[in-house]
């Protein structure tokens, strides 16, 4: 037979290609193969009837913690993402350059899950939630991230930094862990991601002012101190330079991090998200995360439309970290990632991070996921069956 697996009669969105049709898609050896109006199951070992869904690429997912039994955010990336299909993810800085040997043997080499990582800037990571990352300063250790870097670059695709007051990162260290970052990201050729909010400065121009192009700011929408609108609730002149600096505003929906009015606010002042993604963890996992899917769900409530919404799960992250036509895509050649989903019509509370809700008309859900051609199955019942 000409393919090992065949997706039929579902409705191809992949704003890769532009397309958003009814299309059959076939796998064959771990990749897509062919993509046609109308492929025969004979030509294939196995065939998945998808008439009345939607046909994705696999979602990638930006900012992630999946360094479980070591980090206090870790979950289980195989249940969490995969199985909700996230297919490919990014974890944000759980791992530094002391315990990421480990989080590579025991997490990143074992599981289902395509992981790609942000090393932390702090050598020891986000290990513990009673004392930061920063509370010795000496943890922000240049040599160490880069010679960790140069023993893993297959996966490390940059340098995280969390600026945040207090005992969840630590007072004691200031600004000075986003200059270590910064000189680690020069030295290695690589960007930063950078956690910004109720950060050491009165407003988050300074921030943006050591970014560059191709870097990352997380957690754009929060409604914390240092955020990218001014007192009077409107957007900074910095956020719409950096904008057009080529800097990534990537969502970081997060347990703190997604508030209503401020997203609301900001997409009316004309910005919108450059990526969507979940910081899936331990403390959202239950809501009001829950997963990228339901991250998605959220800006078609917020008048995204689905392929807009779904470029920034798919082809766009791709391009963020250099992998376009090989993941976020269908096209032929491409790695054979895809996503079954049902779009679900009903009446949906969408929480944000501090308990304000909407009521949502859709639900984005996720009935089917293929990684590498195949049909995964392993979900040990992690797609729910939410409202």
């Amino acid at each position: 037979m000409a393919y090992d697996l065949l997706i039929k009669g579902g409705i191809l969105v992949d704003p890769a290609q532009n397309l958003h049709e009814r299309k059959d898609v076939a796998f064959s050896q771990g990749s897509v193969a062919a993509v046609e109006n109308n492929i025969s199951p004979n030509e294939s070992r196995e065939t998945v009837q998808a008439d009345g869904h939607l046909v994705t690429p696999g979602l990638i997912d930006l900012h992630v913690h999946v360094f479980p039994g070591v980090s206090h955010f870790g979950i289980d990336p195989d249940t969490t993402c995969l199985s909700r299909g996230a297919t490919t993810v990014v974890d944000a800085g759980s791992a530094g350059a002391d315990t990421f040997p480990g989080f590579r043997k025991y997490v990143i080499e074992i599981s289902d899950t395509r992981i790609l990582a942000q090393l932390n800037i702090s050598s020891q990571g986000m290990l513990s939630a009673d004392i930061g990352e920063f509370e010795i300063p000496e943890y922000a250790n240049v040599e160490k991230a880069l010679a960790m870097i140069e023993d893993n670059r297959d996966l490390i695709l940059g340098i995280k930094v969390r600026l945040t007051r207090g005992s969840i990162v630590s007072e004691r260290s200031g600004m000075t862990p986003l200059h270590k970052a910064r000189e680690a990201a020069d030295a290695a050729g690589l960007p930063i991601m950078i956690h910004p909010q109720d950060a050491w400065c009165d407003s988050i121009d300074d921030i943006l002012n050591v970014m560059k192009r191709g870097d990352i700011l997380t957690h754009c929408y929060h409604g914390s101190r240092c955020g990218i609108m001014d007192g009077g609730g409107r957007i900074r002149d910095s956020v719409f330079d950096a904008l057009e600096r080529g800097i990534v505003f990537d969502v970081g929906h997060g347990a703190g991090s997604f508030n209503w009015k401020t997203v609301e606010s900001a997409m009316e002042q004309g910005v919108l998200p450059t990526s969507i993604s979940s910081d899936l963890h331990i403390y959202n996992v239950d809501g009001p995360v829950y997963d990228l899917a339901s991250v998605v769900t959220k800006f078609l409530h917020l008048g995204m439309s689905l392929d807009d919404a779904l470029s920034r799960v798919t082809n766009v992250p791709a391009d963020i970290i250099h992998m376009p036509g090989q993941i976020g895509t269908l096209a032929p050649g491409s790695w054979g990632d895809a996503v079954v989903f049902e779009l679900r019509t009903g009446t949906y509370q969408l929480d944000d991070s501090s308990g304000e809700s909407r009521t949502g008309s859709h639900r984005l859900v996720p009935l089917m996921v293929i990684k590498s051609g195949s049909v995964y199955r392993n979900h040990n019942q992690a797609i729910d069956d939410r409202n």
